[in-house]
C-alpha cells in the first residue's frame, strides 16, 4: 500500500501545508459515509455540501489522513491543505493506481452532442485495426470482453473510478483508451490526471449554461483537454500528440488558439482535411468519400477514400470524421482501414435507434436533449422521408433553463407537429417546464391543439405521438436515449424510452408487448 509521502510526493500541485508521514493509505475517498480503517479521506466543497464538515465523522470512521483546502489545527490525524481538493483528488487517484495512463495511449473526446457516437466510430476503427483498446463512455466501460454499467444519468465517471477503469485496462493488457469527457468533468478535475495524448472535439453549443454561467465559460471547460495535450509526460509510445478540431464549429478559432500543440481540422469546409464530400442520404446510412493527405515517412500522400456509416443524418458524418481523423493522423492507421472500421459500427443503444413492432411509419428513439442536438435530429428525419416529422421530448428541470424556449422553438419551426412532455422535471413543476416550453412554441408560430400538445405523462405522450402519425410519417422520441431512469423530485424511476416505446407501440397495435414503466404522472 503506497504511504501518505510517496503519494503527495506525484503530485504536481502547491501544497500549502502538510504533516505528511510514513503512514500507509488504504483506500482514497471524498464520501465520508465510506471511509474505513486506514483510508484517505478527501474533503471537497461542492454546489450542495461541503466536506469539510464531515471531517470529524471521517476520524471516527479511521481516517489515517486528511486532505483539505481549508485552514484546520490540532486534527488528531495529518492534515495536508491544497489549494484545490478536487484537483489534488485527481492526482492523487492516478497516483494510487500506479499512474495507469502513462502506461496507455489515451484520446480525449469532448464536445456538446455527439460524443458517444465518435467515441464509438473511433473503438470500431481501432478493434478493425486490430488494436488492443477500451473505452470509458457515458453508456458504458469497455475493458476487454467485459462491459462495465457507467450508472442511470451520468457524465465523465469520478476521478477515482476513472483512475480504477484505467488500472484494470492496463492489467487486462490494453493499450489504447477512448475517454468520453464532458465539460463537468473538466470542471471539476475529473479527468487532471488522464495525460492525454490526442484531443477530439465534436462541437460547442448550447448546454449546461446553468452550471457555467455563461458559453464562453462551457467552453473554457471543454477547452482544457487541448489545454492539457501539452502537459502529457513523454511515454515513449507510437502516438503523435495532436489536437482534432471541427473546421465547421464555431468552437474553432477559439480551440486553435489554445491548443498547444499540432492540430487537425477536419470537416465539411473546403479548407478542412479530412473533409467530407460527395454525401448521399440512404435510408439506413450515408454514404460519402473522404478526401485528404494522410501523413507518411516521406511527406502526405493524397487519398480519397469510399465510405459507408450506419448511421443516418449529416451531424454522423462529422462525428465519423472526427473518430477517423485521430485514427489517421493520431495514430497512423491507414485510410482505408479506418473507413472500414467506420463501417463496423451497426448503431449506438438510443442514437437515432428504430423501434418496429410492425406499425406503418417509422419510430425513432434518439438521445438529442440539447437544441442543436434536436435541430440535427429533426433535419435528419426530413432527409429520410416524405412524410411529416412528429417530435416529442421535454426538458429537465434544475438544469439550463433557457434550453426549454429554444427547443420548442426549433421543433414549431421545423417539425410538423409538437409533442411537449416530461423529462426529468426533477423538484421543478412539471407544469411550469411545459407552460415556459409552450410560449417558445407559440412565438415561432406553433397552435395548441393544432400543431404541438403538452402531455405531461411520458408514456401517454408517446402514445399520443402515435395516434397522429400517417403512413411514411416519422415520429422522433428524444431526450433520453440509452438513459435507464427519469427523476421526479429526487427519486429515479426506472425508466427507458425504448421499453416505453415498444409498450405504447403494441397498445397502439393491440399486440402484445411489455408494460408501460411507471411514473407518478400516471397516478
Amino acid at each position: 500500500m503506497p504511504t501518505l509521502t510517496s503519494l503527495f510526493s506525484q503530485i504536481p500541485l502547491k501544497i500549502i501545508s502538510s504533516d505528511l508521514s510514513s503512514r500507509t493509505v488504504c483506500e482514497i475517498t471524498s464520501d465520508s459515509r465510506r471511509v474505513q480503517q486506514g483510508d484517505l479521506f478527501v474533503a471537497m466543497s461542492g454546489e450542495y455540501f461541503d466536506g469539510h464538515k464531515y471531517i470529524p465523522n471521517a476520524i471516527e470512521q479511521g481516517a489515517a489522513a486528511i486532505v483539505g483546502e481549508q485552514e484546520i489545527e490540532n486534527l488528531p490525524v495529518p492534515y495536508i491543505q491544497v489549494e484545490n481538493a478536487r484537483q489534488a483528488l485527481a492526482h492523487l487517484a492516478a497516483a494510487y493506481y500506479g499512474h495507469p495512463a502513462r502506461k496507455l495511449t489515451m484520446l480525449g473526446v469532448t464536445g456538446t452532442d455527439g460524443k458517444t457516437t465518435t467515441s464509438n466510430f473511433l473503438y470500431h476503427i481501432l478493434k478493425e485495426a486490430n488494436l488492443k483498446v477500451g473505452m470509458i463512455s457515458t453508456v458504458n466501460a469497455i475493458i476487454g470482453d467485459e462491459i462495465l454499467d457507467t450508472g442511470f444519468h451520468v457524465t465523465t465517471p469520478d476521478a477515482l473510478d476513472t483512475q480504477r477503469y484505467l488500472a484494470q485496462m492496463v492489467d487486462a493488457g490494453l493499450t489504447h483508451v477512448i475517454l468520453e469527457t464532458t465539460s463537468h468533468g473538466w470542471a471539476q478535475y475529473r479527468v487532471d490526471a488522464c495525460e492525454f495524448d490526442i484531443g477530439i472535439v465534436t462541437n460547442i453549443t448550447h448546454e449546461h449554461l446553468d452550471y457555467h454561467g455563461s458559453y464562453e465559460a462551457y467552453r473554457a471547460a471543454k477547452g482544457r483537454l487541448f489545454e492539457s495535450l501539452g502537459d502529457t509526460v513523454d511515454k515513449g509510445l507510437d502516438a503523435r500528440r495532436i489536437a482534432i478540431l471541427n473546421r465547421d464549429d464555431r468552437s474553432f478559432d477559439y480551440l486553435s488558439e489554445n491548443a498547444l500543440v499540432p492540430q487537425l481540422a477536419y470537416g465539411m469546409e473546403a479548407s478542412a482535411t479530412p473533409r467530407a464530400v460527395d454525401i448521399h442520404h440512404l435510408p439506413g446510412g450515408v454514404e460519402f468519400s473522404i478526401t485528404g493527405k494522410s501523413p507518411r515517412s516521406k511527406g502526405f500522400s493524397p487519398y480519397t477514400v469510399p465510405t459507408k456509416i450506419n448511421l443516418v443524418g449529416s451531424y454522423n458524418v462529422s462525428n465519423a470524421l472526427a473518430a477517423f481523423s485521430a485514427a489517421v493522423y493520431g495514430l497512423g492507421i491507414d485510410p482505408e482501414s479506418a473507413a472500414k472500421g467506420l463501417a463496423t459500427l451497426e448503431g449506438i443503444p438510443g442514437r437515432m435507434e428504430r423501434i418496429d413492432m410492425g406499425q406503418a411509419f417509422t419510430v425513432i428513439v434518439d438521445f438529442a436533449h440539447t437544441p442543436f442536438a434536436l435541430k440535427v435530429t429533426i433535419e435528419s428525419a426530413r432527409e429520410m422521408t416524405e412524410g411529416r416529422v412528429i417530435a416529442l421530448f421535454g426538458s429537465a428541470g434544475l438544469r439550463d433553463k433557457e434550453k426549454r424556449r429554444l427547443m420548442a422553438e426549433i421543433s414549431a419551426e421545423l417539425a410538423d407537429l409538437t409533442v411537449l412532455t416530461a423529462e426529468d422535471p426533477r423538484t421543478e413543476s412539471l407544469s411550469e417546464i411545459l407552460s415556459e416550453m409552450a410560449e417558445g412554441a407559440v412565438d415561432k408560430g406553433g397552435v395548441e391543439e393544432k400543431t404541438f400538445w403538452r402531455v405531461e405523462d411520458r408514456g401517454e405522450a408517446i402514445l399520443f405521438a402515435l395516434q397522429l402519425a400517417n403512413p411514411e410519417d416519422i415520429v422522433l422520441v428524444c431526450g433520453k436515449g440509452h438513459e435507464q431512469s427519469m427523476c421526479f423530485g429526487e427519486t429515479e424511476y426506472p425508466w427507458d424510452d425504448r421499453s416505453a416505446t415498444r409498450a405504447a407501440l403494441a397498445k397502439f397495435l393491440g399486440v402484445e408487448g411489455p408494460e408501460m414503466p411507471y411514473l407518478p404522472t400516471q397516478d
